[in-house]
């Protein structure tokens, strides 16, 4: 474990998995200016480190990230605090070049929230919260909020968040499109551990270029966006596809159909009688009068697979 700004902030490696905590249990994980800084210090080192290649970041305590120190922020002159997304040493600046999953528990508010939208996926319980709850201190957002909450999920939305200072939990948050995905009550930091071992199996040219022309087609009209993802996908077109494009060839029909990262416990049972259905379709000595029926309980099998997972 490697730590910054005195064990305010940690970081794990777990295989090509890179686990940073927030480590302020005391303050419900709310940041100072040393430990937003050692925030941003540790997840560029993990972007520069070629063996890493997805980042899961939580809190500790129960909390995500409750907003910058506003205490420390009381003692320092007015005006005079780190903008975590407008300035270099922020957190949330910049996006990186490999993804990020936010294990969201309990609260992600204020500039925790920023934090949380500035992750590629959030991971969400039942009690996780988010908010701009800074609002009734009158403290403006700088973490990029205002530029990423409604890209995510709508200016109506994200209006209503940021004028009313209103909290979204647990499915409304899914609902909005906050988080997409939500694991057991406490077991949010276990799920995006899963999720990002499973990611890391992905030929990474591809899955980064890809990922990179989705942030990049914001901010530019049709055409030009169609270029700038075929830059993008050139140098897996040159070291990947070929390889992948075997891989595929030569993979058994479940193989193709089962997206392996979404693959969790407790769907295993469900997995593997699927799988044996489509086994025994694939069966060489099935009869021919057989064959259409077949065909279509393969295709009925496969769309039922890629909807439910």
């Amino acid at each position: 474990m490697k730590e910054y700004a005195n064990g305010k902030i940690t970081a794990v490696r777990d295989g090509p998995v890179t686990i940073i905590t927030i480590n302020r249990a005391e303050v419900r994980n709310a940041l100072d200016d040393e430990s937003a800084q050692a925030l941003g210090v540790a997840f560029r080192e993990f972007d520069a480190d070629p063996e890493q290649q997805v980042a899961v970041l939580t809190g500790v305590g129960g909390a995500f990230c409750a907003d910058a120190d506003l205490k420390a922020l009381s003692k320092r002159e007015p005006g005079v605090y780190l903008a975590w997304a407008g300035d270099a040493e922020g957190p949330t600046n910049p996006t990186l070049s490999k993804p990020v999953i936010a294990a969201v528990e309990g609260h992600a508010v204020a500039g925790g929230l920023g934090l949380a939208l500035w992750c590629d996926i959030r991971i969400i319980d039942e009690d996780s919260v988010f908010g701009v709850f800074c609002r009734r201190f009158g403290v403006p957002m700088s973490d990029g909020t205002t530029v990423r909450l409604p890209r995510l999920i709508g200016m109506s939305r994200a209006l209503d968040m940021m004028i009313t200072g209103r909290a979204v939990t647990g499915q409304e948050a899914i609902e909005w499109g906050l988080a997409t995905r939500m694991a057991p009550k406490g077991q949010t930091l276990e799920a995006a551990r899963e999720l990002a071992h499973a990611v890391a199996k992905f030929p990474p040219l591809a899955m980064k270029g890809d990922r990179q022309s989705v942030y990049e087609q914001q901010g530019l009209d049709l055409y030009a966006a169609f270029v700038r993802e075929k830059e993008l996908a050139e140098d897996a077109k040159q070291n990947e596809a070929n390889a992948s494009a075997k891989r595929f060839a030569e993979a058994t029909l479940s193989e193709k159909v089962w997206p392996q990262a979404d693959i969790s416990a407790r769907s295993l049972g469900n997995k593997e009688k699927i799988e044996k259905r489509l086994s025994l379709l694939d069966a060489p000595h099935m009869h021919p009068l057989n064959k259409y029926v077949t065909s279509l309980r393969k295709r009925k099998t496969s769309r039922f697979l890629t909807l439910t997972h």
